[in-house]
């Protein structure tokens, strides 16, 4: 007898996240694992999650754009958790999880009870991950700890002023994205060690030493060794000029690294001979001399429009790509090719635009995109699901534990 098939799942089909995080961090590592099948439950206070109303734009209070984009694929438990039977109903919750992810400072988490020791007493099996700002052992422990004080104190901010700017943070919560994902990563390491060997663990993923690892990789250099050989810091990529380069009607990326592509660069521009320029003929001689080199990529490229140099790159397999601003991103004709942005109709919200999901897996991949919640929106479906009785809920719910949007508003 024919069966439909089931839609594409992802890798992480019938695992069980607890997201007890807020703002970027902890979400972008839910979203990551939502995006790729588990069911994550986010149990947010009764004020909801800070990024319902810091998230900009909103056409409805508690349901910002950012908000939105970084937490769909997840269902919204809203308890109160400084009440007695709101710590009972998370217990209950995680006897059944398999993940559990928070970024609270850890003397607030010894206080409710969600400590890796405590949490373990509850289901030995658990994956407890804990995102910090700052590893314990260090004097920084338990500062509160935002994207922008990481930046600062991680060096980025001081990597711009390496290149010859201002401090200045980089124009996205970058260090929230890329300590998310690697929260993330350490998570799917540890669901493979728990297959092999049944037991639960503790993971701390802190945000500082993460991205202080980013910047040393990419800038200690010559303090790799012992005494130092030269300066920190990269001076092609700290370059001033390392930037996209002015066209006749814009902007452009060129990045012509190997003698290939630099050569096929030369021929580009009408200056063929500097394949035997000392200071262009190498990789080696390029680097040495970047200051020069990215100097002749922007005196070179104002004679044409941006389309005209593209074409004539893309022909030569020389590396560049358009330049998209905030607004052009949206429209780019690859992202569109790929159908990376769908438009979707939310409950609540209306119209909306998804932002798909960039990997691929050919064993399939999540295919249903679920609106982000509304605060509270699965309270009572998800205690239901995991045993939870009506008295004890209607209890609860009178105690002001727990709140449902078909209840009274949250204090």
């Amino acid at each position: 007898m024919h069966t439909d098939p089931l839609p594409p799942l992802g890798p992480l089909s019938g695992v069980r996240v607890l997201d007890l995080s807020t703002v970027v961090v902890g979400p972008a590592c839910s979203l990551t694992l939502a995006d790729h099948g588990a069911e994550v439950i986010k149990i947010e206070p009764p004020e909801g999650d800070l990024m319902r109303q810091l998230g900009g734009s909103f056409r409805h209070r508690g349901m910002s754009g950012k908000f939105m984009n970084f937490n769909r694929n997840k269902r919204s438990v809203c308890l109160d958790l400084k009440t007695p039977t709101g710590r009972g109903m998370m217990n209950r919750l995680l006897e059944t999880s398999d993940v559990f992810i928070t970024n609270m400072r850890p003397g607030a988490l010894d206080k409710l009870g969600l400590d890796w020791p405590s949490a373990r007493a509850v289901n030995p099996a658990l994956i407890h991950c804990l995102v910090l700002g700052f590893g314990r052992g260090g004097r920084y422990c338990g500062r509160p700890a935002y994207d922008t004080v990481i930046q600062s104190s991680a060096g980025i901010c001081g990597a711009f002023e390496a290149s010859g700017s201002q401090p200045r943070f980089v124009p996205l919560v970058m260090t929230d994205h890329i300590t998310g994902l690697i929260a993330a990563q350490a998570i799917g390491f540890a669901l493979y060690r728990r297959g092999r060997t049944g037991r639960g663990e503790s993971i701390e993923v802190p945000m500082f030493e993460n991205m202080a690892a980013f910047v040393l990789r990419e800038h200690m250099g010559g303090m790799t060794f012992e005494p130092p050989i030269a300066p920190p810091g990269d001076p092609r990529i700290l370059n001033p000029d390392n930037h996209p380069v002015r066209t006749q009607d814009g902007y452009i990326a060129i990045s012509p690294n190997t003698d290939e592509q630099a050569f096929a660069f030369f021929f580009a521009i009408g200056r063929p001979e500097l394949r035997s320029d000392p200071r262009f003929c190498s990789v080696a001689a390029r680097t040495a001399n970047s200051v020069a080199y990215y100097a002749l990529r922007a005196e070179s490229l104002r004679g044409k429009t941006s389309e005209e140099w593209l074409r004539i790159f893309e022909e030569l397999d020389v590396p560049s790509m358009r330049y998209n601003s905030l607004e052009s991103l949206v429209t780019d004709p690859h992202l569109t090719d790929v159908g990376f942005l769908s438009e979707s109709e939310h409950p609540s919200e209306g119209p909306i635009r998804d932002i798909g999901i960039a990997n691929r897996f050919s064993e399939g991949t999540r295919s249903q995109v679920e609106p982000a919640p509304r605060l509270g929106e699965h309270t009572l479906a998800v205690l239901r699901e995991r045993g939870v009785d009506e008295t004890t809920l209607r209890a609860a719910a009178a105690e002001r534990a727990l709140f449902d949007p078909s209840m009274e508003q949250p204090r």
